[in-house]
């Protein structure tokens, strides 16, 4: 707005309205700052007064048009809106609106970002699976001699496919979780940053480092995921062992 009608501080802006009692309103301000949101349309039409120099100039002898309600969790949001709304109405002109209502742009940016987040993080299963996979495999081609000495003493293929059950097993659960909730554990305390992110984040009046948190859904869900498609991805590489033929795989260099 200031870049608009090119002032700067110390400059006067006349503002003009209506007041609440219908009369018109006007009054000269003195520019003492200027703020920027990070959010355009918003700094083209924001400008920010004291309270009481508002309430003289409209007129609202201490009533307000407008009431924010700022909530500690998005989950309240339902529960609150239920309980304003079994008050008595004072005035049958007011009307509850949540923020999808007042700004359903940044409902539907919130989605998007959703949906891509969902979709790297199914990529992210598929590469993990994938180098399972690969990692699973060569242990079985290489020790394909060893399983075969193993099959000649009449170790059963199912007992062989548990053991690289096993090994999997140990590779994405018993190490992969406890690595995983350590580390997390340690950037929910201190926090992570990377190059750009502190510039971009006081923009929007937000901390530049990011703090995750561990919660039960978090820290099971999402690497029991994996796990399963580790599983999956060990599929294979287990079936290998049962076509297996003891005395060729002797042989096998």
């Amino acid at each position: 707005m200031a870049e608009n009608l090119k002032v700067t501080l110390g400059d006067e802006l006349v503002l003009l309205g209506s007041g609440r009692d219908g009369s018109v309103a006007a009054a000269i301000a003195t520019i003492v700052g200027i703020i920027e949101s990070g959010f355009p349309e918003v700094d083209q039409t924001l400008a920010q007064v004291p309270l009481p120099f508002f309430d003289d100039t409209f007129s609202m002898r201490g009533e307000a048009h407008k009431v924010v309600i700022r909530l500690d969790a998005l989950n309240d949001l339902a529960g609150v809106a239920a309980n304003i709304q079994t008050l008595p109405p004072h005035d049958k002109s007011l009307s509850l609106q949540s923020w999808e209502e007042l700004q359903p742009g940044l409902k539907q940016a919130i989605k998007s970002d959703m949906v891509s987040a969902w979709f790297m993080y199914a990529v992210l299963i598929v590469l993990v699976a994938l180098s399972v996979l690969n990692t699973q495999l060569m242990s079985v081609l290489e020790r394909t001699r060893e399983f075969g000495v193993m099959l000649t003493l009449e170790l059963s293929p199912g007992r062989l496919a548990c053991l690289v059950g096993m090994e999997t097993c140990l590779l994405g659960l018993v190490l992969g979780l406890p690595l995983g909730l350590v580390r997390t554990f340690y950037l929910s305390v201190h926090g992570f940053t990377y190059p750009g992110m502190e510039e971009l984040a006081a923009r929007f009046n937000l901390s530049g480092r990011m703090y995750p948190q561990i919660s039960l859904i978090s820290a099971f869900w999402g690497p029991l995921t994996v796990f399963a498609g580790v599983l999956l991805a060990a599929v294979y590489p287990t079936m290998q062992i049962f076509s297996m033929r003891p005395v060729e795989a002797m042989q096998a260099v």
